[in-house]
């Protein structure tokens, strides 16, 4: 097995610790299911910024696809594509500290001596090794929820995708979204349930974040983890698949962690 395939899989097994609803969704399609992209958040220092996930990934022969800006949440964000087209793409964002209060730049100032990223790659698997306040969190999500989120759960991957170019059984998003609504979950519906179009060259939908119980100093709380995505690519004028992403829809989907 390819040292991307054991990165990949630590991923899939973090991910699914804290998203236990992905891995149940992943076997009510009831066939090998193909990832379209996994995505990442973090902070935009030095030591931790998506330049840094960059390189460590490039080991794995991820290369540079495309930026996007996210003006109302102030994020940065790349996606990268492998040289070999049958690993998932890699979503990496990042949060623009210098637009936000001195009180919340205060907490991650706080907190950030507390990352554990000597070893590249706890940018990806390395969680929270910090001690949390409940009260904190709250005042975090007032201002940024993509904040609280890192907060709480730091470096690890925020979601997968399902490509439903890839299914058997589902050809397009409504019918992968009427699945999963029908076996009893919430879907993401800011902005409308299916994000993007045709047009667009890309379709999006995702489930609401899990909830899990997360022990704070002053006792444990239930707050949102992670969700699950699903994407349907579009053949562009060239006759190949769409492989970018659509900020305005990705600004919808970022809202599935809020509480």
């Amino acid at each position: 097995m390819k040292e991307l395939d054991l990165f990949l899989d630590k991923l899939w097994s973090q991910y699914t610790s804290y998203t236990p609803s992905a891995e149940k969704i992943s076997k009510l399609f009831g066939e090998e299911v193909i990832n379209d992209h996994i995505a990442f958040r973090t902070f935009n220092l030095s030591h931790c910024n998506i330049a840094k996930q960059k390189e460590f990934l490039g080991q794995f022969g991820y290369k540079f696809g495309e930026d996007y800006f996210f003006e109302q949440k102030r994020l940065k964000a790349i996606h990268l594509e492998n040289e070999d087209p049958t690993y998932p793409k890699i979503f990496l964002s990042e949060l623009m500290l210098e637009d936000f209060s001195d009180e919340l730049n205060s907490v991650i100032k706080q907190i950030s001596p507390y990352f554990d990223i000597e070893n590249k790659e706890n940018l990806f698997l390395g969680s929270r090794s910090w001690d949390i306040d409940y009260e904190i969190y709250s005042k975090l999500a007032e201002e940024s929820e993509y904040a609280s989120w890192l907060y709480v759960w730091g470096f690890c991957p925020n979601h997968f995708t399902v490509s439903i170019n890839h299914l058997e059984r589902y050809s397009d998003v409504q019918e992968v979204n009427e699945m999963i609504k029908a076996n009893g979950y919430i879907l993401n519906s800011s902005g409308g349930e299916i994000k993007g179009s045709q047009n667009d060259l890309l379709e999006q939908s995702s489930t609401m974040a899990d909830k899990m119980e997360v022990t704070f100093q002053s006792g444990s709380e239930s707050v949102p983890s992670c969700y699950y995505e699903f994407a349907k690519r579009y053949a562009d004028q060239s006759g190949n698949l769409y492989q970018g992403f659509v900020a305005k829809s990705a600004d919808k989907i970022f809202e599935s962690t809020n509480k």
